[in-house]
């Protein structure tokens, strides 16, 4: 019997009996154990203890003095008024971050650059956008918690210093991240407005700005709702907020105030990331 006269299904190769790409999975994660193993023990990672009894009954009671929440009215209103100061921290934060990371964007970003329409950068400006880049890049490094302990020095226990923290590492994070969206966008409008003599925030607001609005838009919203996180985080260092008030519940051993705080935090985070969802819906 010819081949030509077997059915179309006796014809078919028959399926591999093992994965052909087995090798390259076992492999990688050989590789990933390799580079793990290391950076588990200099972690000094022993989720284990955890569950010991030394350290299981005090964790126990600790959990048990949370029971029941603290919801006396004083108490209440102290934690609503807290609230308020958070979410006004992390508002006036991401504000003065805009305003710090706007310049920055239009310095750095190539697209908007007169002197590279020919092709190459001039010097002086090439040397003005790296040093924009730079100051980005050191304003991004420093974690805003190290911001705040600088600031509580400088200014004293409360909301300025969150909000100068906040400022300074989300400035340098919104800048970045601007610029790279402007740089990946089309450049031809932007380009021929200003080789028709416009200037480069004319090319800015009408050329890059209208076709990367909702991208921008976009991560500006989710920023906010970063920022309300951290602002919380920074209490912990006196900036203010409802984060300051949960390390002073907890050094006094108020088990009652740290769960409300917790519970009112997770509703904050909750709330706040419902409004970034429905902003950036309407945005896009």
């Amino acid at each position: 019997m010819s081949l030509t006269s077997l059915p179309a299904a006796a014809r078919r190769p028959a399926p591999p009996r093992r994965d052909p790409a087995w090798r390259g999975r076992v492999t990688g994660l050989l590789l990933l154990a390799l580079v793990l193993g290391p950076m588990l023990v200099a972690t000094e990672f022993k989720p284990w203890i955890l569950v010991e009894p030394d350290n299981l009954k005090p964790t126990l009671a600790f959990l048990r003095s949370f029971v029941p929440p603290a919801t006396g009215g004083e108490f209440l209103a102290l934690v609503l008024r807290e609230t308020w100061r958070t979410v006004a921290i992390a508002t006036v934060g991401v504000t003065l971050a805009l305003a710090l990371a706007l310049p920055l964007t239009l310095l750095s970003t190539r697209v908007l650059s007169i002197s590279a329409l020919p092709g190459r950068m001039a010097r002086g400006p090439a040397l003005l956008r790296q040093a924009a880049r730079w100051l980005l890049i050191v304003l991004r490094s420093v974690p805003e918690l190290v911001w705040a302990l600088v600031f509580v020095r400088v200014a004293g226990l409360g909301p300025t210093a969150g909000v100068l923290a906040i400022a300074l590492t989300y400035g340098g994070m919104l800048g970045k991240v601007y610029g790279e969206i402007l740089e990946s966008g089309e450049a031809h409008a932007t380009q021929s407005l200003l080789r028709n003599g416009s200037g480069r925030l004319q090319a800015f607001f009408y050329g890059l700005l209208p076709q990367n609005a909702a991208e921008l838009s976009s991560y500006t919203v989710y920023r906010w709702e970063c920022a309300i996180r951290s602002s919380v985080i920074l209490g912990f260092v006196g900036a203010g907020g409802l984060g300051q008030q949960l390390d002073n519940s907890m050094k006094m051993f108020k088990g009652g105030e740290v769960l409300t705080l917790l519970i009112v935090f997770v509703l904050l985070v909750a709330g706040a990331d419902r409004v970034s969802a429905g902003l950036r819906r309407s945005l896009g």
